[in-house]
């Protein structure tokens, strides 16, 4: 049996092969794919939204200090589910080799400006190799590499599950932006500059809901207090923001812009050239009969 290719035996693939100009994707959502991810993602929104729906005297409100880690344990199990079947559904070799090598390059960019002002580079990462790969590859993408990031800085404990859901969003949302096909140049970079900038604020919004139940009534003014009106805390979780994540959010916010204005058009032709042969959509077949 002989490879494709590599003898004149070899079956050519009748279908039509990526272009320049046509946008190649790593990982095409499946059916199931869909339905895992629509799953994954309404208990996402309700794992980071619960305070908000749950009235006052719920059960689920009087479990504040239980609630994240219940909800951490389930999202961690479901990111799992959709990442494998994402994988099942079209994740071959050639595109694990490259949610490898990204998925390092974002881990080792995250520690980078760790604790400093929100200076975190991965992020302008993420948008681009959504981008170029794709809403399906880009979820897994956001989850490993937010995991790694985690095993390589420590940074293990019950938001992980949540960064790697926001994360996973995040980057997926850079693969659903218009005119993968047609759009380039500065048109382009502006517009991943300006989804960046409001993912960026959007990611620390969401992860600020992870960890603000945490907070005890007594520690602070601006904390979750399950025996509170919704609106009540509604105003505490923005006074939250503002106080502890503002400054962070914007300073992320700023490094994803500038990076992707900066060196974004050399970082997009790598990914593009790197995707066009590795040619995702052309599979490997082989000829039963020896030459």
């Amino acid at each position: 049996m002989t490879a494709r290719g590599s003898s004149p035996g070899a079956h050519q693939d009748p279908r039509p092969q990526a272009g320049p100009g046509r946008a190649v994707r790593a990982v095409r959502f499946g059916p199931r794919s869909l339905v895992a991810l629509a799953l994954v993602s309404a208990v996402g929104v309700a794992a980071f939204s619960w305070p908000f729906l749950a009235p006052p005297a719920s059960q689920l409100s009087a479990h504040a200090q239980d609630a994240p880690w219940l909800f951490a344990g389930l999202l961690v199990l479901l990111v799992a589910v959709v990442a494998a079947t994402i994988s099942e559904s079209g994740l071959g070799p050639k595109a694990v080799a490259m949610l490898g090598v990204l998925a390092a390059t974002g881990a080792a960019l995250r520690p980078i400006g760790a604790g400093t002002a929100g200076i975190e580079p991965m992020f302008f990462l993420m948008v681009l190799s959504g981008r170029v790969l794709g809403p399906g590859f880009g979820f897994v993408l956001g989850s490993v590499t937010m995991f790694a990031s985690a095993l390589l800085t420590g940074g293990v404990g019950p938001w992980m599950p949540f960064q790697m859901l926001a994360m996973g969003w995040f980057t997926m949302g850079a693969g659903l932006l218009p005119g993968p096909d047609r759009l380039r140049g500065r048109t382009e970079l502006v517009l991943l500059a300006l989804y960046g900038f409001l993912a960026a604020f959007a990611y620390g919004t969401v992860m600020n809901l992870a960890g603000w139940p945490f907070m005890g009534t007594l520690a602070s003014s601006i904390a979750f207090d399950p025996h509170a009106a919704v609106a009540a805390n509604l105003a505490r979780f923005v006074a939250y923001c503002v106080a502890t994540s503002l400054g962070w959010d914007l300073g992320r916010a700023a490094v994803t812009v500038v990076l992707t204005l900066v060196v974004g058009p050399a970082v997009l032709r790598a990914l593009r050239r790197a995707t066009r042969r590795a040619a995702f959509e052309t599979p490997v077949t082989f000829d039963a009969s020896t030459p």
